[in-house]
């Protein structure tokens, strides 16, 4: 992000006046319907945590197709931007961060650290503000705005007989501790945690994801599936528990366990 950083108002600052910030990179072009939606939440998500006196920017990083869309769109945004007339730069922001689809948001600490790629589904499922700086939770419920993380890798996803959201608190409960571990093992390795962690019940989404990923029709079943090497693994057990979990775990990362064509 480094360098000459625009304000709608057309008046430049330096990037370093994002030091000690927290700071949200926004991917996303006028063109984009899903984009111009996601700003229009992401403007009020931004006025809340401003009020609230913690330090946060965001900058955006446009893939406008004119310097004419770039500005039209820019001026809906109360926050800063890297000038359009730096492509450079742009592309070099898209590939540091991998981006492969718009809208992105991803925040970083004020070092400048990673806190969560998925800014935009937590922006959308906290509305408040309530869990920002949106530090990634060890395990997710299932649902459809998360979902999309199940194709980022290779996800655990314990399905259990629960129709009420609350009936899932115990199967989070019961791999929680398994999933802070592993996160924190990788923390301090300064390395993304190689599995993300959910728990689904009976609903439309799950009933969509085994359909997809043909899965038995059991509950609790225990699985792991990696979206983008199209492959399951599935431990159908009659009880489910932290010791059968870690065994799992364990056996994936050690790439001990024979994949399943999804």
């Amino acid at each position: 992000v480094a360098g000459p950083l625009l304000r709608n108002n057309r008046q430049t600052t330096d990037s370093s006046s994002l030091e000690g910030h927290y700071v949200g990179v926004y991917f996303s072009a006028h063109w984009c319907p899903p984009c111009r939606s996601l700003t229009r939440v992401l403007v009020e998500s931004y006025r809340i945590v401003k009020e609230t006196g913690q330090k946060f920017e965001i900058v955006f990083v446009s893939a406008d197709r004119s310097e004419e869309s770039f500005t039209q769109y820019f001026s809906e945004m109360p926050w800063l931007a890297v000038p359009y007339s730096d492509e450079a730069r742009r592309s070099r922001l898209n590939r540091l961060y991998g981006i492969q689809g718009i809208p992105t948001l991803i925040l970083l600490d004020s070092e400048g650290h990673v806190i969560t790629r998925q800014g935009r589904v937590e922006v959308l499922n906290d509305p408040e503000c309530r869990l920002f700086p949106w530090h990634p939770r060890p395990v997710l419920e299932l649902n459809e705005s998360n979902a999309v993380q199940l194709h980022e890798g290779p996800c655990l996803v314990l399905f259990v007989d629960a129709e009420e959201e609350g009936e899932l608190e115990p199967a989070k409960e019961l791999i929680q501790p398994i999933a802070e571990k592993l996160m924190a093992k990788y923390k301090a390795k300064e390395e993304e945690t190689p599995l993300l962690f959910f728990v689904a019940g009976e609903d439309d989404m799950s009933d969509s994801l085994r359909d997809y990923t043909n899965l038995p029709e059991a509950a609790p079943l225990l699985t792991i599936l990696d979206m983008s090497a199209r492959a399951k693994y599935v431990r159908d057990v009659e009880e489910i528990t932290p010791a059968v979990v870690e065994q799992f775990v364990g056996d994936f990362l050690a790439e001990k366990l024979k994949p399943e064509p999804i």
